[in-house]
């Protein structure tokens, strides 16, 4: 059995969990999200706490029991705290907008990168240099922000480009140190 799927889920308050035959539906002050279960697995909600069982112990069933569990975890702590990826651009002349329901990119390219943001996404420039990504699906706010980086990823010789918060870029020494 899943070490992780033995665990139970706490529902923290404000959170609304509903199983429908294969299908839980998770409501929240941020929104709702819905999973649809593996075969072989269940779900129950008992004492403000759920709990994911999976009756078979093969490879695959205790696999699928690990990632339900994560995964309804995950989307109830989307709902009521929600989640959200720092971007930071580097370079000189480099930055970043919001126009609308589009976020402008200007990275040293002929024209400027015009990248449409989703319904359920939101993206904030507090700063020219900084970009942040927010939603209540953590899956989908790594994804747009994985997007927004594969735009201009950092180059290892001037480090410029976007990258996540944090994230060490190793820079190469270039042709000059070879002579």
């Amino acid at each position: 059995m899943s070490r992780i799927g033995k665990k139970p889920i706490v529902v923290v308050s404000g959170v609304k969990v509903n199983i429908n035959n294969s299908e839980v539906l998770i409501e929240g002050q941020k929104g709702k999200l819905r999973y649809s279960l593996p075969h072989r697995i269940s779900v129950e909600v008992k004492d403000n706490q759920v709990w994911v069982q999976s009756p078979l112990q093969s490879r695959l069933d205790r696999s699928f029991h690990g990632l339900s569990r994560s995964l309804i975890a995950n989307m109830i702590k989307g709902v009521s705290e929600g989640y959200g990826k720092e971007l930071e651009i580097h370079g000189v002349g480099f930055k970043a907008a919001l126009q609308g329901n589009s976020l402008i990119l200007i990275l040293g390219f002929s024209h400027p990168v015009n990248f449409a943001v989703p319904a359920d996404i939101k993206i904030e420039v507090p700063k020219p240099t900084q970009v942040i990504v927010k939603g209540i699906d953590k899956e989908r706010v790594g994804e747009i922000a994985a997007q927004i980086r594969r735009i201009y990823p950092p180059e290892p010789y001037k480090g410029k480009g976007i990258r996540y918060l944090g994230e060490v870029v190793r820079k190469k020494v270039g042709k000059a140190a070879t002579k």
